[in-house]
């Protein structure tokens, strides 16, 4: 759970039955959406045992108490249920500090059967904190199987995206900006295109930052980047959007894995991570240094002109090495799913 997220889309194999349910997510308070889940109530657990025979959970716990995720914890022990965990998130990019979610993990990682988490330095993390072993299983395709590895269209310019999305707490665009806006005119047909959802960027918005709007604004009105405020993409746009660059820039002062590194990396568009996490580990890319003392600006320049010097040679999986991938991925799983039911 929940069903409905793309990682656990894709975790079923792609052209045959592995004898895997997965259940629908149940309705939530909030229709059409999978969350807040509410497969994480302990009542639920209570009431359906007898239709599931192990929860794996990946995704929707950040508003749960670690009070309350020890009482999921009870009842699926008492229920005979094993507890399958997938560590995609060390540090939150939702939350400001680390405690709630260091207090949450507390519970869940020794509370699971079996743990599984994306890269090896993530898993010997886990294993240095709480003496567990994870298996490391790769993150799937992001985008479906006939629209990873097509061929890009040629082109001159060099194209760097910045999305400020709508300023998750591990995001921090402005002076990642900055340093790609003075690089830019060593770069001969290098452009900066930055995209910003429309709450941060409307007064009168909750997460609406007055800072960074004007700071964009001007930016934008200077001829120093192309601005463009929307609300949330679709699939399509989504996708249309990470093919028009070159580059993908992701502007994060911590965190763990990313979802959108990988679905660049299904359309062949670069990613430049920064050093925090394990984005370096989970796959190929261009790295700059993001720490306690701030971020090293100099080290964006220097990773943005590796990205330009490299252009048209970013690393793109195709769609048959995807697929085998994915097939790879449901076999483990099943043989996770086995051992955790004792199998």
């Amino acid at each position: 759970m929940p069903a409905d997220h793309v990682y656990i889309r894709h975790l079923a194999p792609s052209g045959h039955d592995d004898g895997v349910v997965r259940l629908p997510d149940p309705p939530s308070e909030e229709p059409g959406r999978w969350w807040p889940p509410v497969m994480l109530d302990p009542e639920w657990v209570a009431a359906h045992s007898g239709d599931f025979d192990l929860m794996h959970i990946h995704f929707g716990f950040d508003a749960r108490s670690p009070e309350d995720l020890q009482k999921l914890a009870d009842a699926l022990e008492t229920a005979g249920r094993p507890l399958v965990f997938t560590v995609h998130d060390l540090r939150n990019p939702h939350h400001e500090t680390t405690e709630l979610h260091d207090a949450q993990l507390d519970v869940l990682v020794p509370a699971a059967s079996e743990l599984i988490t994306l890269t090896p330095g993530a898993a010997r993390e886990i294993e240095h904190r709480w003496g567990r072993k994870a298996h490391v299983l790769h993150h799937p395709h992001v985008f479906e199987l006939d629209e990873v590895g097509r061929v890009r269209p040629g082109k001159d310019e060099f194209l760097v995206g910045v999305h400020c999305k709508s300023l998750r707490a591990c995001m921090e665009p402005e002076p990642v900006i900055r340093a790609i806006v003075q690089t830019l005119p060593e770069l001969p047909g290098a452009q900066l295109r930055v995209d910003a959802h429309t709450d941060i960027m409307t007064p009168g918005y909750d997460r609406y930052d007055d800072d960074l709007a004007t700071y964009l604004r001007r930016a934008h009105a200077d001829g120093l980047l192309d601005l463009q405020v929307h609300d949330y993409f679709t699939h399509d746009e989504l996708r249309d959007y990470l093919r028009s660059l070159d580059l993908s820039v992701l502007p994060y002062r911590h965190g763990t894995h990313s979802g959108w590194a990988e679905g660049c990396h299904d359309l062949g568009t670069g990613v430049l991570a920064p050093d925090c996490g394990y984005y370096a580990d989970q796959l190929d890319c261009f790295v700059y240094r993001w720490d306690e003392f701030g971020l090293d600006v100099h080290s964006v320049q220097s990773a943005l002109r590796s990205a330009y010097d490299s252009r048209g040679n970013h690393p793109m999986m195709t769609s048959a090495e995807r697929r085998l991938q994915r097939d790879r991925l449901a076999d483990a799983h099943v043989k996770i799913y086995s051992a955790a039911l004792g199998n």
